[in-house]
């Protein structure tokens, strides 16, 4: 082996055995594609401007961490192609290439059996965002309602509001779509539920994917499709109006590549990057505006 390669490797090993630069990598991994401002990323951990600047540098150097700027604002995002290297380098010298190996602890744990195999099978997906009463709400009832009996959806929020927002509510009836059996919930009640195993799980908004929140049974695929919030958006109703439907216009756009994806072809490295690729894809389309004229 190339000893300045393994050299590399070790020293990014020895980076992310720090805590705090842990920490980062993790967020930034939640994020992807997303790139993730400083000032975004020390909030988020809690972490003072200086320490962020280290942790980043650090992360930086062994190639685990992208970084760009736009404007006066630093930007930052995990290098998954280096960490795939990294992957590989623990299987090939930890492992002496023997990727079996590694199957009894890559086995989920209290998975209950998959219903169904190949194209009779049912996938579980569940969406979270901090409240849970908007964004996850409307992609939970798209699959439910749009998903033609191959998924099941359910929605969970990190800090649940008391109700679904009155104007969710609105733009899913005025959608055709039965709101009756919508509520917040919260995500710790799918973290302890080990009779539900999660297929797909999907992060709508930054602040919940910037919430390190306990692994779900199942080992499910994840993605972070971030959509700006239409709670936050002020002005006139018909403004407000605007911010929900394009919202949830933008989440059906993305159900609807999801859904024609070949799930059962697909193996979880090319789905992965199926998945992401739709994230970065609408992440490109740009906000939410303010109003319907900006």
């Amino acid at each position: 082996m190339n000893t300045n390669l393994k050299d590399d490797y070790v020293a990014a090993l020895v980076a992310l055995g720090h805590q705090g630069r842990l920490s980062v990598f993790r967020l930034l991994v939640r994020r992807v594609p997303d790139w993730v401002p400083a000032g975004e990323l020390a909030e988020a951990l809690s972490l003072k401007p200086s320490t962020l600047s280290v942790y980043v540098s650090i992360l930086s150097r062994c190639g685990l961490v992208q970084s760009r700027r736009e404007g006066r604002s630093i930007l930052y995002t995990a290098d998954l192609r280096n960490v795939g290297d990294l992957l590989g380098f623990l299987v090939d010298d930890c492992c002496r290439g023997r990727p079996e190996v590694l199957a009894p602890v890559m086995t989920p744990r209290d998975a209950p059996p998959q219903e169904g195999t190949g194209s009779d099978r049912v996938f579980n997906v569940l969406f979270v965002c901090s409240g849970n009463s908007a964004r996850s709400i409307f992609a939970e009832a798209i699959l439910q309602q749009e998903g033609k009996g191959l998924f099941r959806a359910f929605s969970a929020g990190t800090r649940p509001a008391g109700d679904v927002n009155p104007l969710a509510l609105v733009t899913l009836r005025s959608e055709g779509f039965d709101t009756s059996a919508l509520r917040p919930k919260a995500i710790d009640d799918f973290v302890h539920d080990k009779s539900l195993q999660m297929d797909f799980v999907f992060t709508v908004c930054d602040r919940a994917a910037n919430v390190d929140c306990p692994p779900l049974p199942g080992q499910p695929v994840t993605a972070h499709w971030g959509v700006p919030d239409p709670v936050c958006v002020e002005g006139t109703e018909a403004e407000k109006a605007h911010a929900f439907h394009q919202a949830f216009a933008m989440l059906r756009d993305r159900l609807s590549a999801f859904m024609s994806l070949p799930l059962v072809t697909l193996d979880r490295i090319s789905l992965q990057g199926r998945l992401d690729e739709i994230g970065r894809h609408a992440a490109a389309s740009g906000s939410l505006p303010n109003s319907p004229e900006a």
